[in-house]
């Protein structure tokens, strides 16, 4: 395959990047274009038009072939602002809004470079630094579920004068060395480390429970665990992947029956969809949709997935389709806020600035532990992100590339995906899809009412995210939430530390695995891993090849 598309893009850049390059001293942070040479289609991982060429920090900041060329740049640019920079909580002004309770006020906070999230270290949870993309899971062991005490993503933060639902300080991770049962050794004598974190929070964390309003019986018992963000580029291809061929795709590994935990019952069994998403809006279509996003395949198409839904709930600041808080789902903060004294005597001076006109009567009434109540529980809220910046931010979340494959004439790069397909990683990190007509579908119908809301769009392409979509069980110490985890997408990841400056390249759900080689040996350590085989296979293969095998993940 040869491609030519992106030539006079990529000099252009290369220019921007650095100007002082001359034409017989190539920059090295510009991959090649294949103007005169020929490269293999897996090269090019988000296809002709989902795929760009820059290899500096920026490199997961670049819009698509399709953003260019259908004239979305300028809204891209926009978007990029909303997603780079803190909202406030003023109540006019650029990305206003912020709170009155909310998980991050920033979407960059959680994805540094516009990657996943670096790991954290040992001590108190803290989420002032950017950077630290990963978020808390608190859930009751018994039913897996998330707990109805605080909000599916915990809010540690709060304007004046609320409180945070959580104390972060009082959540505390502790990282522990773990030895696999092999010693941590391969047969040759290389060794390696492995680490897991343990997270452990107070009752007294908890704004409610403090306050008196959430009770120890009505918390029950309760585990907590990190989840790392994940990578945006490339979210509009997966997108683009057609429901039958994920519906394939299951319906084909459940025939195959490789993996010892099948496949999750809640979302395929006996042939068909058992679990499908939903949109939970009062503007649903009704219509049910494959999961595909979040590492527990919550979420369904990308205009109703992971990003739209962070573009309100991580900074609160509602829009038109969503006048309403983020917070638990047993009001229990509500009903604590409203009894607080403080928030009491803050209250009148503090609603008096986000509603001047006083177009919210039931907010001035003078009961105002009743007025606390009614502006936390209204679902008429001001929308307070406009549609267009909204419709600005799913461009550029729909509009973002995946970089070429890096060092591809490196022989080691080649040699590693022989092996890498030969002992059986290719089967849930499946190599390539090819897209379908692309028709963007939004479950909450923002996005098919009209020409002003449309998307970049990628028809027919290859692409290379090496993922099945499916979830399966590494079966891990302190593995995440009920064991099942959407395959992770592998392209461009290894360029985490490059456009994070992470110390580690924070692979896995958790980010426990400092190196690839720590994330290839956790898939091992429990024999009822589903990846298990594979990890002994790679065991068995001298230092030279597995160092081929990371070589290549460490390209794609």
């Amino acid at each position: 395959m040869t491609n030519k598309h992106l030539l006079l893009s990529a000099v252009g850049m290369a220019m921007m990047v650095s100007p002082s390059c001359s034409s017989d001293s190539p920059n090295p942070d510009i991959a090649e274009t294949p103007a005169e040479k020929e490269f293999p289609d897996w090269y090019y991982a988000g296809g002709v038009l989902g795929t760009s060429y820059i290899m500096t920090s920026a490199a997961l900041e670049q819009p698509t072939k399709a953003v260019e060329d259908k004239g979305f740049l300028a809204s891209f640019k926009r978007g990029e602002q909303l997603f780079e920079k803190n909202f406030v909580s003023n109540n006019d002004g650029v990305r206003r809004g912020l709170g009155p309770t909310y998980v991050r006020s920033s979407c960059m906070h959680c994805h540094p470079g516009y990657g996943h999230g670096k790991s954290i270290p040992d001590g108190a949870f803290t989420t002032n630094e950017p950077g630290n993309g990963c978020l808390l899971v608190v859930y009751n062991p018994a039913t897996q579920g998330y707990v109805s005490w605080l909000a599916g993503m915990p809010q540690g933060h709060a304007t004046d004068p609320f409180v945070a639902p959580l104390d972060e300080s009082k959540v505390i991770v502790t990282w522990h060395e773990y030895t696999d049962p092999w010693g941590n050794r391969f047969d040759d004598g290389e060794t390696y480390s492995l680490r897991y974190p343990e997270v452990k929070m107070s009752r007294n964390a908890v704004y409610a429970y403090r306050q008196g309003v959430l009770s120890e019986a009505e918390m029950g018992d309760y585990e907590v665990r990190l989840e790392s963000t994940i990578g945006i580029y490339g979210t509009g291809l997966l997108d683009a992947i057609t429901d039958e061929d994920l519906f394939e795709q299951y319906r084909q590994e459940e025939a195959d029956g490789y993996m010892k935990n099948g496949l999750n019952p809640t979302v395929f069994a006996g042939g068909n969809w058992t679990g499908q998403y939903t949109s939970k809006e009062a503007s649903s279509d009704g219509k049910k949709y494959p999961l595909r996003y979040t590492y527990a395949l919550t979420r369904g198409p990308l205009q109703d997935a992971a990003g739209a839904n962070a573009f309100w709930n991580i900074t609160n600041a509602t829009r038109s389709d969503r006048r309403y808080h983020y917070k638990d789902g047993g009001g229990y903060y509500a009903i604590a806020a409203s009894k607080d004294p403080a928030v009491q005597a803050g209250f009148p001076a503090y609603i008096a600035g986000v509603d001047p006109q006083r177009t919210h009567p039931e907010w001035f009434t003078d009961n105002v532990e009743s007025n606390i109540l009614a502006y936390l529980n209204s679902t008429t809220l001001d929308a307070e992100v406009s549609d267009q910046n909204y419709i600005d931010l799913m461009v550029w979340h729909r509009g973002l590339a995946v970089p070429a494959v890096r060092d591809i004439e490196n022989p080691k790069v080649t040699k590693g995906k022989e092996i890498f397909e030969k002992i059986g990683c290719a089967y849930c990190h499946r190599p390539s899809w090819t897209t379908g007509s692309d028709e963007v579908r939004d479950p909450a119908q923002f996005f098919n009412s009209s020409a002003e809301r449309q998307l970049p769009r990628y028809p027919n392409q290859k692409i290379w995210p090496y993922t099945d979509m499916v979830q399966h069980k590494l079966m891990m110490v302190n593995d995440i939430r009920n064991g099942w985890c959407r395959t992770t997408p592998l392209w461009a990841r290894g360029l985490h530390q490059l456009v994070t400056g992470s110390p580690y390249i924070d692979r896995l759900h958790d980010c426990r695995a400092r190196t690839t080689l720590e994330a290839i040996m956790w898939h091992g350590t429990n024999q009822m891993s589903d990846a298990y085989e594979t990890v002994v296979k790679f065991r068995a293969l001298s230092k030279e090849d597995r160092d081929a095998v990371i070589t290549f993940l460490d390209a794609i």
